[in-house]
């Protein structure tokens, strides 16, 4: 069953196991602004979004209520391992951001490179999450998937 009702993807959830180191790291290298930040009692609903709005991410402290201790050691596990996903961002210009993390001490896990659709590199968050950083091109998907089989070839 489908539905036609829903119309964005409105907050994605990034495991952390400090708000306030993942709040340094996600607004001042990355370039996001605190959205919400509000002390639920049993949690704090921390938000940030991109200059200008889109997806908000929801740096969400693993434990509290949704998880009993034994759950929780287990996702700071998978979380410090970088199993737990990831985030895909764009950058206007992806040479000069690679750099600027880079200077920053930010923690590279792969350097720029040509891909088909554009160019792009890889970086953890200080708790191990993934994050891919792109320039995207605007070719078509027929012209992506081509260069993918010409590459395979």
């Amino acid at each position: 069953m489908t539905t036609n009702h829903i119309t964005s993807v409105r907050i994605k959830s990034v495991p952390v196991l400090d708000q306030e180191e993942a709040l340094d790291f996600y607004c001042n290298h990355l370039g996001f602004q605190v959205h919400d930040d509000i002390d639920l009692g049993f949690m704090r609903w921390l938000t940030v979004v991109l200059p200008g709005g889109g997806v908000q991410l929801l740096l969400e402290l693993v434990g509290g209520p949704q998880h009993d201790e034994a759950t929780a050691a287990q996702v700071r596990e998978l979380v410090t391992k970088g199993a737990l996903g990831g985030l895909f961002l764009t950058s206007s210009d992806v040479h000069a951001t690679y750099a600027a993390l880079r200077d920053a001490g930010v923690e590279i896990t792969q350097e720029p490179v040509e891909q088909p659709y554009g160019t792009d590199f890889g970086i953890r968050d200080p708790f191990g999450n993934h994050i891919r950083i792109s320039q995207p091109n605007e070719a078509p998907n027929e012209v992506i998937q081509h260069r993918y089989d010409a590459a395979r070839a």
